[in-house]
C-alpha cells in the first residue's frame, strides 16, 4: 500500500523482502526550486521518468530527465531527486 514520505507518494510494486525492489513514486511539483539534501546509501539505484520532468543531482553533476528518459547510479553517490517545476513528477 502506499506510503507518503518526505512530500512523495511511494508506492511499492513488488513485495519480495531483500534483494531487488521496484516502486513507483509521485513527486510534487513546485513554483520554488529547491534542493533537497543529497544522500548516499548501500545500494544502486535504475530509474524511468514516466510524467513530468525530474531534476537528478548526481554528485556535482545535475540534470533534468524527461518522460521516457532513464538513469541508473550507484546510491554510494550522494544524489536528490526533485520535480523540476511545478508539474508533479511520476518515476518508476
Amino acid at each position: 500500500r502506499p506510503v507518503r514520505r518526505n512530500g512523495m507518494t511511494i508506492v511499492p510494486l513488488s513485495r519480495r523482502a531483500g534483494g531487488l525492489q521496484a516502486y513507483k513514486l509521485i513527486m510534487p511539483g513546485s513554483r520554488r526550486r529547491a534542493t533537497p539534501d543529497p544522500r548516499s546509501h548501500e545500494g544502486y539505484e535504475w530509474l524511468y521518468v514516466l510524467d513530468g520532468r525530474l531534476r537528478l543531482v548526481l554528485g556535482e553533476r545535475e540534470v533534468v530527465l524527461t518522460p521516457g528518459e532513464a538513469a541508473e547510479f550507484d546510491t554510494q553517490v550522494p544524489h536528490s531527486l526533485a520535480a523540476d517545476g511545478a508539474t508533479v513528477v511520476r518515476l518508476s
